[in-house]
């Protein structure tokens, strides 16, 4: 399963994101159960998250 994770695990508190993979926790907590076409989605916001954050995480 394909996954954003890149084990560096810290949650923002302010925004409530990972600072590795950028998902919410929620999103983090619920991956392995998401259909392939919800972490598609997921995958395809974290590239926005990123451009707004500045942030590094996922692939």
């Amino acid at each position: 399963m394909k996954s954003p994770c890149v084990n560096i695990c810290l949650i923002d508190p302010e925004t409530g994101i990972c600072t590795g993979c950028l998902r919410t926790l929620d999103e983090i907590a619920g991956w392995a159960g998401y259909s392939d076409r919800k972490r598609d989605e997921v995958m395809s916001d974290l590239k926005y998250r990123r451009a707004r954050t500045g942030g590094t995480g996922g692939h």
